[in-house]
């Protein structure tokens, strides 16, 4: 359960739209208390765009607020993330969260690889 697959990302055109994938294990899905997506700042900093937890409750980082929407697709193992009106500032590097509970009061922290973004005008 420690791979996360990442999909979606890829050149798209300023005011497009895009949607980023992540599908794990079945265990690791039943097992996440939170999954998400963050993306690259600078050196290893990273910001977050969008989260999601067991029971559903949402989450979003400022700098895309209005401009996103994260789902769960529960028969697939997968979260969503659907980016719209992207702009050049959107170009980064976008990684996969899972917050994993493997025990009770302790949480793991998975990463997937990271996929590339890159809004061209």
């Amino acid at each position: 359960q420690e791979q996360l697959v990442e999909s979606g990302g890829g050149l798209v055109q300023a005011g497009g739209s895009l949607r980023l994938s992540c599908e794990v294990s079945e265990s690791m899905f039943t097992s996440a208390a939170v999954m998400g997506w963050y993306r690259q700042l600078s050196g290893n900093q990273r910001e977050l765009v969008a989260s999601i937890t067991r029971d559903g409750t949402t989450a979003f980082g400022d700098s895309v607020k209005g401009r996103v929407t994260i789902s769960r697709d529960n028969a697939n193992y997968t979260v969503h993330l659907k980016m719209s009106d992207l702009t050049a500032e959107d170009t980064r590097v976008y990684y996969c969260l899972s917050k994993v509970i493997v025990s009770p009061g302790r949480v793991t922290t998975y990463w997937g690889q990271g996929t590339q973004v890159t809004v061209s005008s």
